[in-house]
Parts: C-alpha cells; sequence; structure tokens
C-alpha cells in the first residue's frame, strides 16, 4: 500500500464518510477556503490510480467509492508511524505521547483498562 500525500488524505477521509460520491459532495465537506473543482477531481484520479479509489460512471459523471477501508489505511499508516519513529516499538511510542503530554491521565486509564482486557482475553 502506497502512503497518502495530506491533500490525498483529506479526500480521502470525506469518501470514507460518505461511501459514494461525485466529487461536488466531497467539495462540501471540505473546509472552507474550498478547493477548486478540478483540484479535488485531480486528487481523487490519482487516488483511483494508487488503487485507493473506485468509480461507477454515470454518463459524463463519475461518482467514486473507496477501494481501501479507513480500517486498512489506519492500520498502514499506524504501522508506517510506529516502524520509521519509534523502532517498532509501541511502548517507545506510548512514553512519547506521555512525555509530550499527548495523552492525560484519563487516557492513560483508558489504555491501562484496554492493556488489561487484552491480557486476560489472551
Amino acid at each position: 500500500m502506497k502512503e497518502l500525500t495530506k491533500a490525498e488524505e483529506q479526500i480521502m477521509q470525506e469518501l470514507w464518510k460518505l461511501e459514494k460520491a461525485f466529487v461536488k459532495d466531497i467539495i462540501e465537506l471540505l473546509p472552507e477556503p474550498k478547493p477548486a473543482y478540478n483540484t479535488v477531481s485531480t486528487i481523487v484520479r490519482i487516488l483511483e490510480n494508487k488503487g485507493f479509489v473506485g468509480h461507477e460512471a454515470f454518463a459524463k459523471s463519475h461518482r467514486y467509492y473507496p477501494l481501501v477501508s479507513k480500517d486498512e489505511y489506519k492500520e498502514f499508516a499506524t504501522g508506517k508511524l510506529l516502524q520509521g519513529y519509534f523502532n517498532n516499538s509501541a511502548s517507545n511510542m506510548l512514553s512519547f505521547f506521555l512525555e509530550e503530554r499527548k495523552l492525560d491521565l484519563r487516557d492513560a486509564d483508558e489504555l491501562m483498562k484496554l492493556i488489561e482486557k487484552a491480557k486476560k482475553e489472551k
């Protein structure tokens, strides 16, 4: 799987929400200032070439839909983050987030509950 650019990921986030959409539908969900129709259309075609998006033809227009699920991409992106920045160590990543104050104590408690649950299931 290929990594998405920031603009591609932003388009995919909206397409994952919509499930099926025309370019104009995607543009409606994007924040102001809205990009030009041609810009979004070009990014969608790039996503199609990368294998992330498929389309159905309706006369001269196309309705697009994701070929890669949000969960599939999340798994890929998280793995890339873990490998590229934390030497494949979840504890290094967690330590980083704790040290940088990206997680508060409530988040840490939730993580501990998830860890305990996973231990019991194994």
